[in-house]
């Protein structure tokens, strides 16, 4: 079948792949427990780009299969063994600063823009239309094809969790929610909190009290926002001008004002994925970083002088003990999403910590609880994902390389990654693109986009791999 133009088959299927992806893109699929129902486990949003998926599917003669409203398949073809192609349709919150409406997937510049254009959604509809193409050429496979849709991605995975209890494990398979060329090792992702303990000592009256300090809303985004509610006894304007000269000082857009007596700070930083924070600009850290400096109340003091001295300037771990790194997969990154501190209940710090596929977790929480024994923090909401990796020699890896390296004409290098995707869900499994070599990864940040010219190469690429894979027993 070398003789198959399989970007043609693509170029044939343009305009609809563009209007789908379009119309996934338009719907807000954002986790919202709130107004969850029976039939929207994790809300509305998510629970109609699961329905789109599968009412698309079914348009085109795929069979659907809706798996308690969490996840999703689509499936083609006949075959004892089966090929998964892993998506998600969930998206982070879009955030402040766009040029255009996150979910208006506008057209510019040969790009298509929206909140998860690259993660996950046209990669998604990529990897749809190449499983069309497949079908519609009629090709002879000898294993059945089924791409897997999950809900919950960006949180908890409670869609995998779940559809993997009741559905069977694909033989092999790989998840377009990454990079290519191919990605074959990811590390692994613990998610917790550090709380901060109930203080028992009286609190001195002091000049700068804490009411309140916030910033960011999930583990692994860089927050790009944070505020403070200050009470202040004395000289507030001393601590405005102290706040101008720092923000300026660190090149970062800022804002204050006075409300009710009290005094709002906010900051503003960069967004950007958690698994490598110096791709972004942490604004709770920098906020947290001034606040240390004042002469704040007790348990306030203690809660920022923490978060100064564990992690600011800091995303490698060296400072708490745990900095770790191997050939495989690089250094162990720590990324402080959630931050807050209320004068009632004290502060906390949500982060996600990716670390090597060499790496034991259960050593780095051992050096973790014992350095918070003496610190006055403890470890809540810890979560565990195991790190992933499979063998350059198996079939799965030598054939994508084959796939890879036959439409692009490059190389197809293996590369290791801090995020977690889909594929470490598989027993064997790997992230396969759409990122290309040498474009900017703009996922969870502001105008995030795909060119369009990507979107078509990865279908094509997706089309032949899903023939390769499938077309021996």
């Amino acid at each position: 079948m070398a003789q198959l133009n399989w970007l043609s088959e693509v170029e044939k299927r343009k305009e609809a792949l563009i209007k789908d992806t379009q119309d996934l893109l338009h719907i807000r699929s954002l986790l919202d427990e709130e107004n969850a129902t029976d039939d929207a486990p994790l809300g509305k949003g998510v629970k109609e780009a699961l329905d789109f998926m599968l009412q698309l599917g079914e348009r085109d003669g795929f069979t659907p299969k809706n798996v308690g409203n969490l996840a999703g398949h689509l499936e083609f073809g006949e075959g004892k063994e089966l090929l998964g192609i892993l998506c998600h349709v969930d998206v982070v919150p879009e955030g402040d600063g766009w040029s255009s409406d996150p979910y208006g997937a506008e057209i510019r510049d040969g790009k298509i823009f929206a909140r998860g254009a690259l993660d996950d959604k046209g990669p998604t509809m990529a990897a749809y239309y190449a499983m069309k193409i497949v079908k519609e050429l009629g090709l002879p496979l000898k294993k059945r094809v089924r791409m897997i849709i999950g809900t919950d991605e960006e949180s908890n995975w409670r869609c995998v969790d779940h559809y993997f209890k009741h559905e069977e494990m694909p033989t092999l398979g790989f998840a377009p929610d990454a990079d290519f060329p191919i990605i074959n090792a990811e590390k692994g992702i613990a998610d917790f909190d550090f709380v901060q303990k109930k203080m028992l000592q009286d609190i001195p009256v002091t000049n700068v009290v804490v009411v309140s300090f916030v910033s960011g809303k999930r583990y692994n985004m860089v927050p790009d926002h944070a505020k403070a509610t200050l009470l202040i006894k004395d000289n507030q304007d001393d601590v405005v001008q102290q706040f101008e000269d720092f923000m300026k000082q660190h090149e970062l857009e800022h804002d204050y004002h006075i409300e009710n007596g009290e005094l709002i700070l906010e900051v503003k930083g960069i967004s950007a994925h958690g698994m490598e924070p110096k791709n972004g600009t942490n604004a709770g850290l920098f906020l947290g970083e001034f606040l240390s400096n004042l002469g704040l109340d007790a348990k306030a003091a203690h809660y920022f002088q923490f978060v100064s001295d564990y992690f600011f300037n800091d995303s490698r771990g060296v400072n708490l003990g745990v900095a770790y790194s191997d050939d495989i997969s690089g250094e162990l990154t720590i990324n402080p999403g959630k931050l807050s501190y209320t004068k009632d209940s004290g502060g906390r710090i949500g982060m996600t910590c990716r670390y090597p596929v060499t790496n034991k977790m259960e050593a780095t929480k051992t050096k973790l609880d014992d350095l918070l024994l003496n610190k006055g923090f403890e470890i809540e909401n810890f979560s565990d994902s195991k790190p992933h990796h499979v063998d350059e020699k198996e079939f799965l890896i030598q054939t994508l390389k084959k796939v890879y390296e036959e439409q692009t004409g490059e190389k197809a290098e293996l590369i290791a990654i801090g995020g977690g995707t889909y594929a470490r869900s598989l027993k064997a499994g790997v992230a396969f693109g759409p990122l290309f070599p040498g474009r900017p990864d703009i996922a969870h940040q502001k105008d995030e986009y795909m060119y369009i010219e990507d979107l078509l190469r990865a279908t094509a690429i997706y089309a032949q791999a899903i023939y390769e894979l499938a077309q021996n027993e």
